[in-house]
């Protein structure tokens, strides 16, 4: 059973060279520039936008899931430009079993510079310290070989294959699901 989750009001997540916060209005632009491009929306549940409309139906639901308490979306700042570059969230709280799941997306131009690896550290020392999160989750299409690196390289285990879980853009997609649970974080990183 899910319940809502207590975000602490105005959250801000610093990492060496992003700055995590929740999102805005005013953010709606950049994210657009973000979303607009097929391939990054190429993994995720939602069409391609093709403008301010479809980012501000998007917000609007966001906007709810926070009064609820059921997510918490966050945009990824590139701290020396203050650019939106990605956004991340926490969502399907279950406070019972201390858990949720996670979500990314990051924009193209910041493809292969260890941003989101970065933005995701920064967020899961947030979930499993602040939040007090005992285990996160992420399901993941199994032709997204990128974001299977990053989870691995994050401390995540693949736990197995979920089959014809979701239909997707007119597509019956199976996912992988992947854990990362709070005794194992931070990971060993390899040099």
């Amino acid at each position: 059973m899910s319940q809502s989750m207590q975000v602490y009001h105005s959250p801000e997540i610093l990492t060496a060279r992003l700055q995590l916060r929740l999102v805005r209005q005013d953010d709606l632009p950049e994210l657009l520039a973000i979303h607009s491009v097929e391939e990054v929306n190429r993994y995720l549940p939602y069409i391609t936008w093709q403008d301010i409309d479809d980012a501000q139906v998007w917000f609007d639901r966001v906007t709810a899931r926070h009064e609820e308490g059921s997510a918490a979306q966050f945009v990824i700042l590139e701290r020396a430009t203050s650019r939106v570059v990605g956004s991340c969230l926490l969502f399907r709280f279950d406070l019972v079993s201390s858990r949720a799941e996670v979500g990314y997306v990051l924009g193209q131009p910041y493809w292969h510079l260890g941003y989101m690896q970065e933005a995701l550290a920064g967020l899961f020392d947030y979930a499993f310290g602040k939040l007090g999160m005992r285990r996160i989750e992420a399901e993941v299409d199994p032709l997204n070989k990128t974001s299977h690196t990053l989870l691995l390289r994050l401390g995540f285990q693949c736990e197995g294959l979920l089959r014809q879980r979701w239909l997707t853009k007119g597509e019956i997609k199976d996912t992988h699901i992947y854990g990362l649970l709070s005794q194992d974080w931070p990971p060993e990183l390899a040099d």
